[in-house]
């Protein structure tokens, strides 16, 4: 077992943790035999609940990741989901079956932006006052899209879990309804029924992969997926991605205990939950088959393969899946992944995260070089080296110039130059050509 991937097992449930408010149904009474948390009963309620409210989005099969890969490879288009994800769903299920004095109440959220929207929609739609706190910083397309729905919105905290914390105190201190993104029963069953469409929409699928933050699209997936594959007599495999950043699952898993991590950093933001859910949890170690993680950088390149090779929006969270792809890491062991189904799970990014990834995916893959040289302070020398990057056919974006820095001796002057590249090799051959006419190239990015 590596830091990168983790098989799930069947193993004896872990202990519940004493300060977890979250709407738990049921537990296991017998360790030997679980009985999960949520059923495919349970989501196909779900799935009769939100007929009509959501739309079944569609799949797009992409021939350039199934040439990569060697197989079938087709998206789930959540990023096309009213609201912009999956979101709504879970979040619909969940307040369509409030009471009318409950309602009267309203219902409190946190979220980054996903399910905020997703609350925002379903508490518009039932006619329910919501409250919805989000971490500051939040990407201002989530923020005004949030508004936007009607719900009050309130800023607080640097992550997810601090908002969280402070809309369950809210909660409890008003009577609020508090609408977990993800621990919850109904919220998962509702996540599961885009199961239960890939299953209707591609009937041979072999393997679904999809990211996980908190794990409520991951178990509720799960769930339908692996009991309607029971009925059928044949093997489903569900694949879990998380931002190696932001991997909570991972430790959790060879744990078999909630662990939750002390620091979470990734543009991956949709999934940048610090703790999972006890019931997801509960689920996923029972049922999933792997969970793998991926680097910033493979998030990046996913992101400007959607763009460019399936004309997809997709924001970072929901492209994980791609990234695992390209990445390899369904076939690490050998495996063959078959009939794939990537669930893309989003399609809110902040356009001013979409410029600062695409540079970043562009660099990660070779086709944007920032370096950083000293030459000496005389006319010619840049003129020398636009040469140099002129034959070596790469093209300059960006050129900063200045003689004034602690690094600087006097009669130098540092350049700083971006470049458009053609791949690695180029890259290499643009470095290696600078090299030999006697310039000391330091790569700043690419």
């Amino acid at each position: 077992m590596t830091d990168q991937t983790v098989a799930l097992r069947t193993s004896t449930p872990a202990s519940p943790d004493p300060t977890d408010t979250t709407d738990v149904a049921r537990t296991h009474p017998d360790p030997a035999v679980p009985t999960l948390s949520v059923t495919l009963a349970d989501v196909e309620a779900a799935h009769r609940t939100l007929d009509g409210v959501i739309a079944r989005t569609p799949i797009e099969q992409s021939r350039a990741l199934g040439r990569l890969t060697g197989s079938t490879v087709s998206f789930k288009c959540e990023n096309l989901q009213r609201a912009g994800s999956f979101k709504v769903r879970g979040a619909y299920n969940r307040m369509a079956k409030l009471t009318e004095a409950e309602r009267a109440r309203g219902v409190v959220a946190a979220s980054a932006g996903n399910h905020a929207q997703g609350v925002a929609v379903a508490a518009a739609r039932l006619g329910i006052a919501a409250r919805i706190y989000m971490p500051l910083g939040v990407a201002l397309p989530k923020l005004a899209a949030t508004r936007g729905h009607g719900a009050e919105v309130i800023l607080h905290g640097h992550t997810v879990d601090e908002a969280l914390a402070e809309a369950k105190r809210y909660a409890d201190s008003t009577g609020a309804v508090f609408v977990h993104p993800f621990d919850n029963v109904d919220v998962v069953a509702g996540q599961g029924t885009i199961g239960l469409e890939i299953l209707e929409q591609v009937p041979d699928v072999d393997t679904i992969l999809m990211g996980v933050g908190g794990g409520g699209l991951l178990a509720g997936v799960a769930v339908a997926v692996k009991a309607r594959a029971k009925e059928l007599g044949r093997e489903i495999r569900i694949i879990g991605v998380q931002a190696e950043n932001a991997a909570a699952y991972p430790p959790s898993l060879a744990a078999d205990a909630l662990v939750p991590l002390t620091k979470v950093s990734t543009i991956a933001d949709g999934i940048a939950v610090g703790r999972p859910g006890q019931l997801p949890f509960s689920i996923i170690r029972e049922l999933v088959d792997d969970v793998v993680t991926v680097s910033e950088d493979s998030l990046a390149r996913a992101l400007i393969f959607l763009l460019e090779r399936s004309k997809m929006v997709v924001e970072p969270a929901g492209a994980v899946g791609v990234a695992a792809l390209l990445d390899g890491k369904l076939t690490e062991d050998g495996a063959d992944p078959g009939n794939t189904v990537v669930v893309l799970s989003g399609g809110n990014i902040d356009p001013m995260l979409m410029l600062k990834v695409i540079q970043r995916g562009l660099a990660a893959a070779g086709r944007f070089l920032v370096v950083r040289m000293l030459l000496d302070d005389r006319p010619g020398s840049l003129a020398t080296i636009s040469r140099i990057i002129a034959e070596s056919d790469a093209n300059v974006t960006g050129v900063d110039h200045t003689r004034v820095g602690g690094s600087i001796s006097m009669g130098d002057v540092a350049i700083t130059i971006n470049m458009e590249t053609k791949g690695d090799e180029h890259c290499e051959q643009v470095l290696s050509n600078l090299r030999a006419e006697g310039f000391q190239p330091v790569v700043i990015q690419g």
